[in-house]
């Protein structure tokens, strides 16, 4: 099992010199262009969660979560070389799912 640190990366003091204000109108500003990539970036992990669950979590713990390829084989309890693997794998579908998307 993972143990705090692998679970908390990044949850550390901010640091305060690169911390920048912005109101929270700004904060919720979302390009029209912005919100359409977000939106097929989602779509993209869904299809790929339905094409294979397991590509999908190492996508989301390793991109989203911020982990590394040792901790999310922890997590995952499979060895470190099939989330390279798998990582490798998915950024590959995702990739070219994002692609046949634009050009449709």
């Amino acid at each position: 099992m993972a143990g705090p640190r692998a679970l908390c990366r990044g949850c550390g003091p901010p640091d305060a010199s690169a911390a920048q204000q912005i109101s929270l109108d700004q904060a919720l500003e979302v390009s029209p262009r912005r919100s359409a990539d977000l939106v097929a970036v989602d779509d993209a992990l869904k299809a790929l969660a339905a094409f294979d669950t397991r590509k999908s979590q190492i996508v989301e713990l390793r991109f989203f979560g911020g982990l590394s390829v040792e901790e999310t084989a922890e997590v995952l309890q499979i060895a470190p070389i099939t989330v390279m693997r798998e990582w490798k794998k998915a950024k590959a579908w995702l990739y070219d799912e994002l692609a046949n998307k634009t050009k449709s």
